[in-house]
């Protein structure tokens, strides 16, 4: 076998590989000798039927192997020699002359082809001992817990006929009973029709204007409106369209007082208030703890990526490109919208997700290479603890999520993938000097991208 490097730029390297004819013959010729021992014709032996048979019958399928494993070897060793990390799998480029793959399948030419590969480039990692974070920290305050617990009563309130001064006209806050269709330029549209819908007036269930035409209805009464979908509704075929909507009210039905009791607590499964408030201050303490990851986590990733500067492999990049770009695209599409409408112009918009593009592709280099030096691994217990708790996300379909991650590497990768991500960070966390600073609820959350 003959490797020779015909070009290096950047990343890429390009290779020509040549394997003799009689290299390929010679292992052309093992594995019909081996296959000879094993293989029953019609009128032969056991073990005593001529290579030059199993030849005509098996030559060219087995050369067809011994190419393709030729074809492995060599890659593999020009990646061991060079010491090298691919960023993707080579391109294997055969000879196009007509007749040319022909020739060397039946043994007559010689293999000779172009190999071409992208690399990761060396990563020298930084020192981690020297990394300086600060770990936002809100302790749970009662007029949290106090805020929960009425949102949770507000929720849960019950609703009974309207029978006031009002003669049961809708006012808001009330809940109404509805059955509804819209229609479009005199046309009904997909989801623009409903049974039995309840409506809490205020509370924005429906289009911006919709609950507004219900104030004052009562029980019985049919209506007729117009109103205008948002510029941004998710459907481009509404988006910012004036529809009619035709509207009967079954029932008008007011809010009944809630007493945050013991007896509420148990309507909710908890035997006490004491500890439905306990309940409560977990969950928030965890909504808490979830937000002061998220800040230290992306306070950690923007020194990593300080820290290394280097030319990310260019496919990697385009791929992540790629799929954050139609991303953009279906989004501004749905909603109708442009670029013009952001604020920008769609050269900039290139720009600027080219840019998280690379900083994605470069620190999921710098995470992987600190996985591989310090021996970081997502066992399979983890991993499959991750997809119980996939399971339990849709009740009733756990065995359908359960085959889905066994039918599909690709989505139990994306499910390993922030499970290791995690691990390392878990681990760079402990190495470096972290400071705590205790701040308000506010404070901890008012980073949108942590969430609220």
């Amino acid at each position: 076998m003959q490797v020779t490097e015909t070009a290096a730029a950047g990343l890429k390297r390009e290779y020509r590989v040549v394997v003799p004819a009689t290299d390929l013959e010679a292992k052309v010729n093992e594995r019909l000798d081996d296959l000879k021992g094993r293989v029953q014709l019609k009128g032969f032996r056991p073990g005593k039927v001529p290579v030059a048979h199993l030849k005509r019958l098996y030559g060219k399928s087995a050369m067809a192997e011994v190419i393709e494993a030729a074809v492995r070897e060599a890659n593999t060793k020009i990646v061991n020699d060079g010491g090298f990390k691919l960023a993707t799998e080579p391109k294997v480029v055969l000879p196009t002359e007509e007749g040319a793959v022909e020739e060397v399948i039946t043994g007559k030419s010689d293999l000779a082809y172009t190999v071409e590969m992208e690399i990761v480039p060396p990563i020298t990692l930084a020192d981690f001992k020297s990394l300086k974070l600060e770990r936002q920290v809100a302790p749970v305050e009662d007029s949290e817990v106090d805020q929960a617990l009425q949102t949770l009563a507000d929720q849960n309130r019950p609703f009974g006929a309207k029978t006031d001064a009002n003669a049961g006209a809708a006012e808001k806050g009330d809940r109404v009973i509805i059955s509804f269709q819209g229609s479009l330029a005199g046309q009904p549209f997909e989801g623009g029709s409903g049974e039995d819908v309840p409506v809490v007036l205020g509370s924005g269930q429906f289009i911006p204007g919709f609950e507004d035409h219900l104030i004052g209805i009562k029980a019985g009464e049919s209506r007729t409106f117009d109103v205008e979908f948002p510029d941004n509704y998710q459907s481009p075929a509404l988006a910012g369209k004036e529809v009619t909507f035709a509207v009967t009210a079954k029932a008008v039905e007011a809010p009944s007082p809630v007493s945050v009791d013991d007896e509420f607590a148990k309507t909710l499964g908890l035997e006490s208030l004491t500890k439905l408030r306990e309940a409560l201050t977990e969950r928030t303490e965890r909504e808490h703890a979830a937000a002061s990851r998220q800040k230290i986590k992306r306070a950690l990733l923007d020194q990593l990526d300080e820290r290394h500067k280097f030319e990310p492999p260019p496919s990697l990049v385009d791929e992540e490109f790629n799929n954050v770009w139609s991303s953009i695209e279906n989004d501004l599409k749905q909603q109708g919208r442009t670029f013009t409408d952001e604020g920008t112009t769609e050269e900039k918009a290139r720009a600027e997700y080219r840019g998280i593009a690379e900083r994605r592709v470069r620190l999921g280099l710098v995470i992987a290479e600190i996985g591989e030096k310090n021996n970081i691994k997502v066992t399979d217990e983890q991993l499959s603890q991750a997809v119980v708790s996939q399971a339990r996300m849709v009740p009733g379909q756990e065995q359908r999520v359960w085959e889905y991650y066994r039918n599909n590497p690709g989505a139990l990768a994306g499910l390993r993938a922030p499970l290791f991500e995690d691990k390392v960070v878990d681990f760079l966390l402990e190495l470096a000097d972290v400071t705590e600073k205790q701040v308000s609820r506010e404070e901890l959350f008012k980073d949108e991208d942590v969430g609220n």
